[in-house]
């Protein structure tokens, strides 16, 4: 009888904490939600995380709040996010860094990226350029490439942070292409253009946004895009594919992103409300002025992409040797 009884009384207890979460599924939100940026304000996934917000505040009838909480490559937030309670309330607006990549590089990482968070939605890429100085001899990808070739180590690439995608992509290309380049570390886009335009250095790989103002008005060269078509808003500058390196593919990405073991029926409703943003004019707008591609997609998709870019930028980074 006692056997019974507790079998009972466990029982219970488990139907009364899944009455619980399904009731706080069905009700929520019933007040702000906080959004965890993980860099500064005024940075990319800043201004997307701003309007996506907006977006979500007016879909589902509950402010979403903008925390900034920078450091350590997006680890801080990251770390914030993952030890939260995971009812819906706090949320991470994640790059590819504290997503997928920073697992290979930093040896102490308070967090899983792929354990302890929900997958919520991609939201967009922002296919990673390769611009030239105006006065490099070389118009193209392939001629950089056998400009490197018969001049090694002459060349020198600007980067916007150590293990920042676009170091990643800059050592991918050295990979691909078997060539050698040193390599400067700036903190962001700003300097790298700074640099570039000056003759300081010869090329820069980074997120794509930051560049297109220069390259439109042909003060740098944009020599090709790691995207798998080319972009709109530059319709002339080819893709790395295109340019002789079948594949070759490097996008900084933005998703949205719960603590792990948050309720699916709230994780669905985010979902739904989030691609509903990304198909929106604002959304638009705003991806074009970014040069973002929009994504979208199951949260499903979402957990099977962050595993194929972890499985697909592991060697790279092993074989750089980029540890923190």
């Amino acid at each position: 009888m006692r056997r019974i009884f507790a079998m009972s009384t466990l029982a219970s207890a488990a139907f009364s904490l899944f009455t619980a979460t399904c009731a706080l599924a069905q009700s929520w939100p019933t007040h702000p939600v906080n959004v965890v940026v993980p860099f500064t304000a005024g940075t990319t996934s800043d201004v997307v995380a701003r309007a996506l917000v907006d977006g979500l505040a007016r879909n589902l009838g509950q402010p979403f709040v903008i925390d900034n909480r920078d450091g350590a490559g997006g680890n801080i937030g990251a770390g914030i996010v993952a030890k939260a309670k995971p009812d819906g309330y706090t949320l991470l607006l994640a790059t590819t860094g504290p997503a997928a990549t920073n697992k290979l590089m930093y040896k102490d990482l308070p967090f899983d990226s792929q354990r302890d968070f929900a997958p919520i939605v991609l939201i967009g890429k922002s296919p990673v350029i390769i611009v030239a100085r105006p006065d490099l001899p070389a118009k193209s990808l392939k001629e950089l490439i056998n400009y490197a070739k018969a001049n090694p180590d002459k060349l020198t690439a600007g980067y916007p942070g150590n293990g920042t995608l676009g170091h990643v992509t800059g050592e991918l290309l050295q990979q691909r292409a078997q060539i050698r380049f040193s390599h400067t570390q700036y903190r962001g886009s700003a300097a790298i253009m700074t640099d570039l335009l000056g003759g300081h250095i010869d090329i820069g790989m980074d997120s794509m946004a930051a560049y297109v103002p220069n390259v439109k008005e042909g003060k740098l060269k944009a020599l090709a895009i790691g995207a798998a078509t080319r972009w709109p808003g530059l319709p002339e500058v080819p893709t790395a594919a295109e340019s002789g390196l079948a594949g070759f593919e490097a996008s900084v990405w933005y998703a949205l992103l719960a603590p792990a073991k948050t309720p699916a029926d709230i994780i669905a409703k985010l979902n739904a409300a989030t691609n509903a943003f990304i198909g929106s004019p604002q959304a638009k707008e705003m991806f074009d002025g970014l040069g973002i591609v929009p994504a979208g997609g199951s949260a499903d998709d979402l957990k099977a992409f962050i595993a194929t870019e972890t499985e697909k930028w592991a060697p790279i980074v092993k074989a750089a040797n980029i540890t923190f």
